[in-house]
């Protein structure tokens, strides 16, 4: 007997979805989703999702970079709020800020032109010592001094994605919210103003008791999840894909604010993208944003002109040798079956 193929069995629900024809995704999709995954499409109030290689459907996974839009989103609501200003330098916010550079501003932060580096100088070491759990041995003290101590003005207004700033954005978030500067902190605000009110209050800092989808080991790991420590708002939420289609409709219907269609043109953006918004990439009218945690990989789009959103979470974490992007290609290219200029599947 032959086996059935999981992804041509889930072709007719996702077109169904997307309007369009998902064959030219199929080969980035199979690639992305051979150790397991889930797939999911949403537009119009119909929404597919689609469990592959034994993954449930309703799994969760370590949402690793795309909780930076969530963060953004936070940010976001709190600009609304009144208790935040996209401009005003994180210094004003005053107690464990004073003293950082006033070009340290949230929109800066969460666009990538603060003119902080990647990562805390230490994580060059702790990322082979400390594989699982790089930014573990900091406390959120030590990231702002890290942050002081090596943001540059020079680099101000140049695009470096940098872990470090979005984990400060959301510290400070923390404390605009009027809760303790802290990861825990982060989570509780980012519950109160977004999760919460936008109907996914399963998105948090804690994995469940059961449901967690197991990364897989590589080289350097065990197949455990992965630690953010104080920079938990850069990487360190969990989540469905259910939920994050949810959150990707909300941008669309307007509950998630407006922030996300702020689209900058920053030096130094690399030359696949035409620009970055808050807590999004930008390319060819598609938002998106992609995460690489150490055992699982996760990617998040939405298309505003044709309404549609796409998600894929996958077992496989960061490639030791080869590109990084195939997990967001893949979805990317199943975004493209909602764009009015694909024929419908025959």
């Amino acid at each position: 007997m032959f086996r059935r193929d999981p992804l041509q069995a889930a072709r007719r629900e996702l077109e169904a979805v997307l309007g369009g024809d998902v064959r030219p995704a199929l080969p980035l999709l199979r690639l992305a989703l051979r150790r397991g995954g889930v797939v999911g499409a949403a537009r119009g109030g119909r929404v597919a999702v689609v469990g592959v290689g034994g993954v449930p459907e309703d799994g969760v996974f370590e949402l690793a970079s795309v909780t930076k839009p969530f963060t953004a989103a936070l940010a976001g609501a709190l600009v609304r709020e009144g208790r935040l200003a996209w401009e005003a330098p994180l210094a004003r916010l005053g107690g464990p800020f004073r003293g950082l550079p006033d070009f340290l501003t949230p929109r800066a932060l969460a666009t990538h032109t603060a003119g902080l580096p990647p990562h805390p100088a230490r994580a060059a070491l702790t990322t082979f010592t400390r594989f699982q759990d790089p930014y573990g041995g900091m406390d959120a003290p030590a990231a702002l001094a890290s942050a002081r101590r090596w943001a540059s003005r020079r680099g101000a207004g140049r695009f470096v994605y940098s872990n470090l700033g979005v984990g400060v954005l959301a510290l400070a978030l923390a404390h605009a919210a009027g809760e303790e500067v802290s990861a825990a902190g982060y989570g509780r605000a980012l519950a109160r103003y977004v999760t919460g009110p936008l109907g996914v209050p399963g998105v948090g800092l804690t994995p469940p008791a059961r449901g967690l989808v197991a990364p897989t080991a590589t080289l350097l790991g065990e197949g455990g999840v992965t630690g953010f420590g104080p920079l938990a708002g850069a990487g360190g939420l969990f989540g469905t894909a259910g939920e994050l289609l949810a959150f990707g409709e909300a941008h669309l219907d307007g509950r998630a604010g407006k922030h996300w269609r702020e689209v900058s043109q920053p030096p130094g953006l690399p030359p696949h993208l035409h620009g970055a918004a808050p807590g999004w990439f930008v390319r060819g009218g598609v938002w998106w944003h992609g995460g690489v945690a150490r055992g699982t990989r996760t990617a998040l789009a939405f298309a505003p002109q044709s309404g549609a959103v796409v998600t894929l979470l996958v077992r496989g974490g960061v490639p030791l040798l080869g590109a990084r992007g195939g997990v967001e290609a893949a979805a990317l290219e199943l975004l493209a079956a909602s764009s009015p200029l694909r024929a419908p599947a025959t």
